[in-house]
């Protein structure tokens, strides 16, 4: 792997992550281009029974059953009905119910608690809620009330995202075996929300480094991006950077449009026309 450049804007360089990449490292548009595989904390040898059961299963569909089943009896999530209205309030809130949330507004109370997962375990801050948080002051107070009042109703959310995370990258590995990048597509009405850091002419068009917030929705369908916005872009995204998508849980969990939660940074991006 060829030596990183030890800056990148949307990586927090002085804080401590919770996995095997430095935060600046992590960012730089190089591990886009070379990949490593990411461990977060001890996952795979906390719940290593878990993952030894889902090696045994050939069905992706059960796999993602059993892989919920096993978060809803771990953190008690089956049990909500039996609890006092506090803990009820708390064991509702489960991964499934921030996805789905995160689906219908990113920048709402969801947004801003899976974004914060973000900033705690890679150590990619968050760049956009409701606003730039670099230089709009009122975004930057609604991204902190948002995320401290849903986290507040959350118990054990952190951990559950952990595992999720952990059970995509073991999903992704298997459904595509021989590769280490998808090529997805953002569809956005205003390109210029985006830093663009470089711009180069190649023989397949314009070729864009842009900075991405720690969290950002993509497909994996491209006429579904043109839905989502006047200009869409092109982008290989290694396996690494996917925190989530909705074929990885059966659809009684998840629904959306093809739809992929990647992880922020610098990516070479290829503008598309219509």
């Amino acid at each position: 792997m060829p030596p990183v450049s030890p800056r990148a804007p949307s990586a927090l360089p002085t804080s401590l992550n919770h996995c095997n990449v430095p935060p600046w490292a992590l960012a730089a548009q190089e591990f886009q281009a070379n990949p490593r595989l990411l461990e977060l904390g001890d996952v795979h040898v906390t719940d290593r029974r878990l993952w030894a059961r889902l090696a045994s299963i050939n069905d992706a569909a059960l796999r993602g059953r059993v892989f919920h089943d096993y978060i809803s009896v771990k953190f008690r999530l089956h049990d909500w009905p039996d609890q006092t209205p506090t803990a009820q309030a708390c064991l509702r809130h489960s991964y499934v119910r921030f996805l789905r949330n995160w689906g219908a507004d990113s920048n709402g109370h969801a947004g801003a608690v899976l974004k914060a997962w973000v900033e705690s375990r890679f150590g990619l801050r968050a760049t956009y809620h409701c606003g730039s948080l670099a230089t709009d002051p009122v975004a930057r107070e609604r991204y902190d009330q948002d995320r401290m009042k849903a986290s507040a109703k959350t118990m054990g959310l952190s951990q559950q995202l952990d595992l999720l995370y952990t059970f995509c990258q073991d999903e992704l590995l298997r459904r595509h075996p021989d590769e280490r990048w998808l090529t997805l597509y953002r569809g956005t009405h205003d390109p210029a929300e985006y830093r663009v850091r470089h711009e180069t002419e190649t023989g397949a068009g314009k070729l864009q480094l842009v900075e991405f917030n720690n969290l950002s929705s993509f497909t994996f369908d491209r006429e579904v991006a043109w839905e989502f916005g006047s200009s869409v872009w092109e982008v290989r995204v290694p396996f690494a950077k996917i925190f989530c998508f909705t074929s990885l849980l059966p659809p009684e969990f998840l629904q959306g449009e093809s739809e992929y939660l990647v992880l922020g940074g610098e990516y070479h991006v290829r503008p598309l026309l219509s």
